[in-house]
């Protein structure tokens, strides 16, 4: 018997990623996952008006596509990645079991979001006894020369990027393509998830998630020149790096928190980005810390330091409510100044749940903050972007900022009190 869908809203909603039809609609797809046991296979469909409340719709497909199950014997589908191609909407789903990379990355094409989807067969396979990468958790890129990309794999033999045919969708290269990450076998080679946006400026940005989705997940990022990369992270390390410390290599930019007075968020990550005009947004899953196997849908906006790193807000989108106009984002460092509830996530500890920190960002302190503008600045040591936001717990408008320092390190902030 299945579940009462229309109680969902966010929730259960694993591997997210969304997208925005001509009607202005937004449709999430994710993994048929469920917390209280099995539920039906296919890929679940949500929709929403504004990015905050959302509808369960359904399911993509009737099931797991024939050629998928016959190649991996997966009971449901996982991380759905949904792109738009000209007339054209393309979905890549993946069909596996856990643990095992026996798995298939398979392309069903639509009309609209809301289906119905056409299989269009599978585009890369894997074998669990065969070196290589697992072939699930597929995300698309297209670089500036108009070539297409599928990059891909999870935790067995990393992250790949294999060239696609634009006109089908399908593999033009020959598999498993470029190596873009992979961790050290100290830690169970656990990197998965991974989606390429471009960069302001030129280049692109790999994200990807480190560690345990149960518990210790958490979102790093490098940045290339390439789509092929190869991607380095802050502090220059290579995201291919088997050698050196694996708690060190990737710049992070979200892990698990809590604050004050709010709910603790465990495990983010496998996260996608919405690129709209005005704003970009981080679109990932989360867990209740107080209870680890349940998961929902998180968004959270992107931006983008002055030297071209993506960091993310500490509050969870708010719609309507959001300030795009970034005429309004302060350019003065006085205009920071007050009562700031922050949180840091260092390499060595972001699996860990991070609680926040009050500090008072006074004269002295802001003094030695330089404007960079449109709400960009630098202290010494620390590159960062403030900007108009919601506080979630208090329920106010207010200010927050993102930041990295140059290890690596990213600190979050919003202020509580203005002086």
């Amino acid at each position: 018997m299945l579940p009462d869908t229309a109680l969902w809203g966010g929730r259960h909603a694993h591997d997210p990623t969304a997208v925005r039809d001509d009607d202005g609609t937004y449709w999430l797809f994710s993994t048929d996952a469920w917390a209280d046991g099995p539920v039906r296979a296919g890929v679940q469909v949500r929709r929403s008006a504004d990015l905050v409340t959302w509808e369960f719709h359904g399911w993509a497909l009737d099931g797991v596509p024939a050629d998928g199950a016959e190649w991996s014997g997966a009971p449901g589908l996982w991380a759905p990645e949904v792109v738009r191609a000209g007339d054209e909407w393309r979905m890549y789903w993946s069909a596996s079991t856990f643990g095992s990379r026996t798995s298939a990355i398979g392309l069903a094409v639509a009309a609209h979001p809301a289906g119905p989807w056409e299989d269009r067969g599978l585009v890369v396979t894997s074998r669990h006894d065969e070196d290589g990468p697992n072939a699930i958790d597929a995300t698309v890129v297209v670089d500036d020369e108009d070539r297409h990309w599928l990059v891909y794999g999870s935790f067995f033999g990393g992250i790949h990027a294999l060239e696609l045919d634009p006109a089908t969708g399908l593999a033009r290269g020959a598999a498993p393509g470029v190596l873009l990450a992979r961790r050290a076998r100290s830690v169970e080679g656990a990197v998965e998830g991974a989606y390429v946006l471009h960069r302001p400026g030129g280049g692109f940005a790999l994200v990807v998630s480190y560690d345990s989705l149960f518990s210790t997940y958490h979102v790093r990022v490098g940045v290339a020149e390439a789509v092929t990369g190869p991607y380095l992270d802050r502090a220059g390390h290579d995201l291919r790096d088997l050698d050196g410390d694996p708690a060190l290599v990737g710049t992070v930019v979200l892990a698990g928190h809590q604050l004050a007075g709010g709910r603790a968020w465990l495990a983010p990550g496998h996260a996608s980005v919405l690129t709209e005009p005005g704003h970009q947004v981080l679109v990932h899953h989360v867990r209740d810390g107080d209870d680890p196997t349940r998961h929902e849908v998180q968004v959270r906006r992107l931006v983008w330091t002055a030297d071209g790193w993506p960091v993310v807000s500490p509050q969870p989108w708010a719609g309507e409510l959001e300030q795009d106009d970034t005429s309004t984002w302060p350019t003065d460092p006085a205009a920071l100044a007050g009562t700031w509830e922050l949180v840091t996530f260092d390499r060595a500890s972001a699996g860990t749940l991070t609680p926040s920190r009050t500090v008072e960002l006074d004269d002295a302190f802001l003094a030695a903050a330089r404007s960079l503008g449109a709400g960009r600045f630098s202290w010494p040591g620390l590159e960062l972007v403030a900007f108009p936001s919601v506080d979630a717990v208090r329920g106010t408008r207010t200010l927050s900022f993102s930041g990295l320092d140059a290890d690596g390190n990213a600190t979050l902030g919003t202020r509580v009190a203005a002086r």
